[in-house]
């Protein structure tokens, strides 16, 4: 039997699963942060090793059961470096090399868009856009919070406190967003922000309060409405340049889809995008995410193996695999 792993890791959480040529879950696990940025390369080893570990102990097997891999793993790419290591660590835990490793973008893409061409976006603690058409793979976006991650949880967070410091100071009309950031973050007075924001001062942190943004927009503030659409525009945008790097013809109807935390606000970001996409001068069609991008990592192992997962097996597969 053919059994495929797909590893879909994350700054907060890294997902294992394993699943057989016709697409039944054999075995699944939930492991902490395989960010190795901040956990280092040890520390990314051992949340491989022991969520590997979990599998083969659930479905009753061992390594050398697995037909192929992929490990989609964040900030592979991104440190030419440190890459080699990152391509050569899975080989130790598994004592064999058919896998491969990637971005965690590329399991996103894959479980969004069933591992058809098309394009992807990622917009979660960071944001990035990824897409594939005839074998060729193009990105952009992904540059960090400090100077890029448009549209992202972060960047729509950051935008979001700068409203509240206008409001406080009187430069705009104080609306719901105010009140939302005073009451949940506790301020006592409205200086206080400050210290509240350099208290949670790393990405996951200022990422969390985007829901607040989303909070005050569904309360109909104007200015954090208009912040999910300026963020619409600036995937929109990201989208734009994948599309041009891979040359898609001009009249391609590109299929477009989502994952990501942000995507959690619905039409407060889905129909802005729409929108902004329908304005570019090429068409798109922006679709429901099919599958998880752990479900889509294992897709990927699948089709690196020569071995791509039949519609009757992409169908069972849903029965645990669709996005929340």
């Amino acid at each position: 039997m053919s059994l495929f792993l797909g590893v879909d890791g994350g700054g907060s959480k890294t997902h294992f699963v394993l699943v057989d040529h016709d697409g039944n879950l054999a075995a699944a696990h939930e492991g902490p942060s395989s960010y190795h940025v901040e956990i280092g390369l040890d520390g990314l080893r051992g949340v491989l090793a022991a969520g590997l570990a979990t599998l083969f102990r659930q479905s009753d097997i061992d390594d050398r059961a697995i037909t192929h891999a992929f490990f989609g793993l964040p900030a592979y790419g991104e440190d030419s470096a440190v890459q080699p290591l990152l391509d050569a660590m899975p080989a130790a835990l598994l004592g064999h090399r058919r896998y491969r490793c990637g971005n965690d973008m590329v399991c996103a893409f894959a479980g969004s868009l069933g591992g058809e061409d098309g394009i992807n976006i990622v917009a979660g603690t960071g944001s990035i856009v990824y897409g594939e058409r005839n074998g060729k793979s193009a990105r952009a976006g992904g540059w960090g919070e400090l100077f890029g991650d448009e549209g992202s949880a972060y960047w729509i967070a950051v935008q979001g406190l700068n409203v509240f410091t206008r409001m406080s100071d009187g430069r705009l009309p104080k609306g719901p967003l105010y009140q939302t950031f005073k009451a949940s973050l506790e301020l006592h007075d409205d200086l206080d922000l400050y210290v509240k924001v350099m208290n949670a001062h790393d990405r996951r942190g200022i990422a969390a309060m985007a829901p607040l943004v989303a909070a005050a927009a569904q309360d109909g503030d104007v200015s954090a409405i208009r912040i999910f659409d300026d963020a619409a525009y600036e995937l929109a945008d990201i989208v734009g340049a994948v599309r041009g790097a891979l040359k898609f013809a001009p009249d391609d109807g590109v299929p477009v889809s989502y994952s990501g935390g942000v995507f959690n606000a619905g039409s407060l970001i889905l129909a802005p995008l729409q929108r902004h996409l329908a304005k570019q001068p090429y068409p798109y069609r922006l679709t429901t995410p099919m599958f998880t991008p752990v479900a889509g990592a294992a897709i990927r192992a699948a089709k690196l193996a020569g071995k791509p997962l039949s519609d009757t097996a992409m169908r069972r597969l849903t029965t645990f695999s669709r996005p929340s």
